[in-house]
Formats: C-alpha cells, structure tokens, sequence
C-alpha cells in the first residue's frame, strides 16, 4: 500500500485578533502571535493547523523551528505516528522543547488533520470517537474586583458554566475580592483562577489556604510549573484542587509529574504535548492515574481530542483564531461540540489572515 508523501510545508505569521485583550500576572497580550501551517500531501490534501507564542518578538523563531523541522520530513509518507517517530528520534540528542516541542505539536497537528481529511472524517473520528458535548469555561485575565463583573456578565450571558480568571495582585486582599466579586454574578456556576507560575511556594501556601473556603473549582499554576515538588506539597496541604500540565513539553513531563503527585486535575496542551500523538499518549496516563484531564488553548484540536479523551474534564475556550476562520466552533446551549466537518475542520479566511498578517500594512 502506498501512502501520500508530504511535499510541502508553508507558513503565515499572523497577529490574531482576539475579543479581550489578556493580561496576566507576567505582562499583557494585545493580539494573538501564531504560525499558521499548511502541510501539503503529494495527493493535494492540505492539512492545517497553527502554533502560538506569547510573544511577537519570538513569532520568527517559531516559524523558523517549524520550517527547520520540516526539512527533516519532506518526502516522507504522511503518516502522523510514523513521522512523530522519526522526529522523536532524529531529535534525541538536541531534545525536543520549547520551541522545538512547539514546532512539533503543530506539524503532528497539521499531519493529523491531513490524514482525517483524506479519510473525509472527521478528527474525533479517526482517533475512534464519537462527538461529545463539551464543557467549556470562558478564559480570561486580570480583572480586579470592579472590572471582573463585567466578564461575568458575559459568562452568564453566553450560558458558560464556568469561568476562569487570572490572579497574582500585588495583595491577597484583591485576589479574594476580584473572586468573590466574580462569584456574586457566576451564581453556581463553576470559577477556576490563574496564577500563571506568579507565586514563591510560600506565598502559595498562604494565597491558596486563604482561598480554600471561596468554592473554587481548582487554582491553576499558583508556582512554577515544573516545580512539582512545590506542587505536590501545594496539592497535598491545600483543599481545593491544584491544577498544572499546559507547560508539559510532551508526555515525558506528565509521567514526572503524576509521579510526584504534583497536581490533583491535569490541563494539556496540544501544540507542547507534542501535538495529537503526544496527547493521546497523555491521555492514556490520565486514565490510568485517574487525572480528570482538561485543554489548553487551541480549542479547535482540543475539543476533537477531548472526544477521544476517558477522563474529559473542562474544555477552555479561548478563541484565539476564531477571527481567522472561516467558521469557527460556536457554543450551543452552554456546551461545545466539535463539528463533523473533515479532520479539524479549519478553513482559513483568506481576507482576515492577510489583514492581520504580520508585515502586512509595512
């Protein structure tokens, strides 16, 4: 049996526009920075996908880890599994992170969406699932106690059953107040918070004890995330769940991490798992730990890839590409079912990307 052979891999830097900008804990995020990927088989099937970088600044190395990659692998049969292989090996000796494990989520991303395509189904179908409705909770940033009731509104209003904010104020005193605030208006919905890695393991003790008796649904990455000692020592001493994972690089970190009992809920990310490959093998830990496993970001892969997932917890949505799209994945009745368009079912609009591609009004 002869398979297609990748031909070609091309890529558009683009600065997507996304409805709030987002500020955290670490600085301020105006516009999405993401490299688009068009994977072209030698039978004209494109496969697509894109990765992301917090930072404009560091969009050319992304894009440049991407084509660098790609060298390595075209000609080869577009096989997803086959290609992860090769390149988990070919890689041994430099490794496979940052920016590199990125460059590698988005090219498994791209290959798995070619291969879905070709089979004209869609993504949740090849990996052997059937659509669910998902969870989602509407992601945001720092919003003080006055400014957070206005995204709360919104949460109500768009029927979200959960809502996650950022916190790392320069006090305690307005963390607990921008929660409670939030809480007044979410009612029993479901409120997650963010500390983006912003906290010393002994501020951590002290926020997250304080926090204990808000009814929060988890705390997020109060420490650094691959401190999973101080995450496990977090996890243990504080009520609420301890939620880490997005910063995974591939599923290597989550067998570490599982291994230390350094989180009580896991959230992964597609592109730093290491793509569709990385996260079914992730997947299959969570199962067999009894981690309830939620996504980061790319809510497009992420809600095919939580059809396939046994223990799918929470679906974030934060719709960084939305705009990009020529339709994107709409809410329903306060859930999110992925669409039963072929492999992730992303079609770029054309007009958008050239608006917002970078260099594009120099």
């Amino acid at each position: 049996m002869s398979f297609p052979k990748i031909q070609d891999v091309r890529t558009t830097q683009v600065l997507a526009p996304i409805r709030r900008p987002l500020r955290n804990a670490s600085g301020f995020i105006p516009s999405f920075p993401v490299v688009l990927i068009d994977l072209v088989r030698d039978d004209g099937v494109v496969g697509r996908a894109y990765t992301q970088i917090y930072f404009a600044e560091l969009l050319p190395a992304l894009e440049a880890s991407i084509h660098s990659l790609a060298t390595l692998i075209k000609g080869m049969p577009a096989s997803p599994r086959d290609v992860y292989d090769f390149l988990m090996r070919r890689m041994r000796l430099w490794g496979v992170k940052n920016t590199f494990c990125t460059a590698m989520g988005g090219l498994d991303m791209a290959l798995w969406d070619a291969w879905a395509r070709g089979r004209n189904e869609p993504l949740y179908a090849t990996l052997g699932a059937q659509p669910r409705a998902l969870k989602p909770y509407y992601s945001v940033g720092l919003y003080d106690e006055k400014s957070v009731i206005e995204v709360a509104e919104e949460a109500v209003a768009e029927n979200y059953p959960g809502l996650k904010i950022k916190a790392g104020f320069p006090t305690l005193a307005e963390d607990i107040a921008a929660v409670r605030a939030a809480k007044r208006v979410l009612g029993e919905r479901a409120l997650m918070i963010d500390y983006n890695q912003s906290l010393s393991v002994a501020e951590a003790m002290i926020r997250c004890k304080a926090l204990d008796d808000e009814g929060l649904e988890w705390i997020e990455e109060p420490i650094i995330a691959d401190d999973y000692e101080g995450n496990a020592k977090l996890a243990d001493a504080i009520t609420t769940p301890i939620q880490i994972g997005e910063n995974f690089n591939g599923p290597e970190d989550m067998h570490i991490a599982m291994k230390a009992k350094a989180m009580d809920y896991v959230m992964i990310d597609p592109q730093f798992i290491r793509g569709v490959t990385g996260w079914m093998e992730t997947a299959a830990q969570a199962r067999m730990g009894g981690y309830e496993m939620s996504s980061h970001t790319f809510v497009e892969a992420s809600a095919h890839l939580l059809c396939a997932t046994p223990t799918a917890h929470w679906l974030e949505h934060m719709d960084v590409i939305g705009q990009l799209l020529v339709e994107s994945y709409p809410l329903a009745d306060g859930t999110l079912t992925p669409p039963d368009r072929p492999g992730l079912g992303m079609e770029w609009n054309e007009e958008m990307v050239k608006k917002h591609q970078v260099g594009a009004n120099k």
